[in-house]
């Protein structure tokens, strides 16, 4: 309901004054501030603005030059990009480029992120991926600002990010699985980074037929990738893999403080359906919803480290693979039941608890770790599932049921003993108590929340005050652009009583799933790099051209250009080569002052660089095409931008 003008409350007015004419107002409350100036009512007016309205508006408005105090991690959806989110502001600060070209950023453009961009790649030029779970370094189960890491689900690879510069520097992919959803999840000091299979498929790859194959030859597993933090990079051959059977694992969440050392999978699709509806099948939506209870996947990852090392594994596909009777007798794999068709499994704070929401039940089922893990170490189990997983019994491994409503999905936690939960189908975020398991409120989203996010909520120390429910439909919210509409990103005050809705954030870029939010000074980017550095190597390029040496070399291999860039020319600013010669271009911005970015282009060549401060780059292309191509920086960089350009000049056969 809109309040009245003349119930504008003197809080909210001192700091409308305050915010809007820079006046200087009296501590607030108590009625010391003056009344609306007649300017702001009449704004207010004009804009069918309430208090609440304005409210909102000075809890999110940042000025420029003021920083926020987080920043927000999403997944770019169909994109393949990692959208980086200012909060409060909701102002979006970055695009980092991941798996897919990114013209901007010159990403896909130069041989280092070509090469970055075709490693793993199952031999094909991918030119999409479906980012879904960004995950945050840590350390102690806390955040600690240092890498981020992105799962592929169509392509099922992972990517690391270094957040020193917010670069991606490593994808890698096994040849195990066929996507993944439960990516990418890190283990409390970020050991390992885990993906986990959706859909199964013949393990290790190869050709099986479902009508007669499915149970036997269709396979999912949890892939434990070591991360060398030292390196920054993933190990691949100090990796491993355990095995799952077929049905669907859906997302993932690694143990903490009591739980540390396990890792926990939902699954869906126990029914083992694999569609065929033109084959005399049941769709595999129907098919896989029959049965009143799926299995949520508990994982000793230790204990799987100890197999591994042991000896006790089998290559497949080149990793080193827990084969499932292995697994399921040592008491590395166990299940239990978790009602039926479930989404989000949530370890809560203090590592005792896994919340799991069912999409096709009601209630939010808590696990407790110390029951389940009694269970397990007393082999006490209720029975076996027909591949020979023991299954402990349901009632005894949870702590209890929160009756929640329709759709509930994920769940995050804030530091005052309270769970917050999606619920598609209601679409409404419930806040409850962890302690009591009691619904304490409910706040209404728009529309049909998926995932949510609220500040540091998925670790030791949650912080509380913001949340982010990431809505599929925007529907009324936005200026119409179409049949295609973007997605909503809502930020949620947790500080008041009752969770309000701040401010709508568009997301037109693919359909973001996850994020995270981290406290902003726990970041520490790098303002520019070390004079002829390698973005994705982190090192001193072996091309990097020092300023006064720049040259053309003519080689077997080619044309080689060693050149440089500052404001505002190109050395050299003409390049002459014969066509049908290969050109490579070792191209380093000398620049050392902060933003003083700049880029490289060729017309008809399809030559499209960004290189930062300090950057050493490398492009190469064959000069197939006789004629003049003028040659330009990109991105604006002074006053003598448009002057900063020159000619590739290929001379005809």
């Amino acid at each position: 309901m809109r309040l009245p003008l003349s119930g504008l409350g003197w809080l909210t007015a001192g700091l409308v004054v305050a915010a809007c004419s820079g006046g200087k107002q009296s501590s607030a409350g108590g009625g010391s501030g003056p009344a609306p100036s007649g300017g702001v009512v009449e704004l207010m007016k004009a804009r069918g603005l309430s208090e609440a309205d304005v409210t909102a508006a000075l809890k999110t408005y940042t000025p420029t030059g003021k920083f926020d105090e987080y920043l927000t991690f999403a997944s770019g959806g169909h994109s393949g990009q990692v959208v980086v989110i200012g909060v409060p502001s909701m102002r979006i600060l970055k695009y980092i480029a991941v798996f897919t070209p990114e013209p901007w950023q010159g990403y896909g453009f130069d041989d280092q992120t070509k090469g970055l961009l075709a490693s793993d790649s199952h031999g094909r030029n991918l030119s999409w991926a479906d980012t879904h779970h960004p995950a945050l370094s840590e350390q102690g189960g806390d955040y600690d600002g240092k890498f981020l890491f992105i799962g592929d689900k169509a392509n099922a690879r992972v990517a690391v990010i270094d957040l020193a510069d917010f670069t991606t520097k490593q994808i890698v992919s096994s040849q195990l699985i066929g996507s993944d959803h439960g990516a990418a999840f890190v283990t409390p000091n970020t050991d390992y980074v885990i993906e986990t299979t959706q859909y199964p498929t013949p393990f290790g790859g190869g050709f099986a037929d479902p009508k007669t194959e499915y149970k036997t030859k269709y396979r999912g597993a949890a892939v434990f990738w070591k991360f060398d933090r030292a390196k920054g990079r993933i190990d691949k051959d100090a990796s491993f893999a355990v095995e799952f059977p077929p049905y669907t694992q859906d997302l993932a969440d690694a143990g903490k403080l009591a739980s540390d050392g396990y890792a926990f999978f939902n699954s869906i699709n126990t029914e083992l359906s694999w569609g065929g509806n033109m084959e005399g099948n049941p769709p595999m939506e129907s098919g896989s919803s029959q049965n009143d209870m799926d299995y949520l996947h508990v994982v000793n990852w230790k204990k799987a480290e100890e197999l591994v090392k042991a000896g006790k594994t089998e290559m497949i596909g080149g990793m080193r693979v827990l084969r499932l009777d292995v697994a399921a007798a040592e008491g590395v794999l166990t299940f239990v039941p978790e009602p039926k068709s479930p989404h989000g499994v949530d370890v809560t704070p203090d590592g005792q608890d896994i919340v799991v929401g069912g999409k096709l039940d009601t209630h939010g089922t808590v696990y407790s770790f110390a029951k389940m893990k009694a269970l397990i170490d007393a082999k006490k189990y209720a029975g076996k599932d027909d591949f020979g997983v023991p299954i402990l019994d349901f009632k005894e491994s949870i702590r209890g049921q929160v009756e929640l409503g329709l759709g509930p999905l994920h769940t995050v936690y804030d530091n005052q003993g309270f769970a917050y939960t999606s619920m598609f189908l209601e679409t409404v975020v419930a806040k409850w108590s962890l302690k009591d398991l009691k619904v304490v409120d409910k706040v209404s989203t728009h529309y049909n929340i998926g995932h949510l996010t609220a500040a540091e909520g998925d670790t030791v120390s949650p912080d509380g005050k913001y949340l982010i429910a990431m809505n599929k439909w925007a529907l009324d919210r936005f200026n119409k652009v179409g049949p295609l509409l973007p997605q909503n990103f809502q930020l949620v005050d947790l500080t008041t009583p009752k969770m309000t809705v701040l401010y709508d954030l568009p997301i037109g870029l693919g359909e973001p799933h996850y994020a995270q939010m981290i406290k902003a000074d726990k970041l520490a980017p790098v303002d520019v790099y070390k004079p002829g550095e390698d973005a994705v190597t982190s090192q001193l390029s072996p091309n990097a051209t020092e300023g006064g040496k720049e040259r053309i070399e003519r080689r077997p291999d080619g044309v080689h250009v060693y050149m440089t860039a500052i404001r505002s020319h190109f050395t050299p600013d003409v390049i002459r080569v014969k066509e049908g010669e290969t050109v490579h271009v070792h191209l380093t911005n000398l620049e050392q002052a902060y933003d003083a970015t700049h880029g490289f282009a060729i017309n008809s060549y399809n030559v499209n660089v960004s290189i930062e401060p300090g950057e050493a780059s490398d492009i190469t292309f064959v000069a197939d095409r006789a004629g003049v191509f003028p040659m330009y920086c990109t991105e604006f960089c002074s006053a003598l931008h448009l002057e900063m350009a020159g000619y590739l000049l290929v001379e005809p056969k």
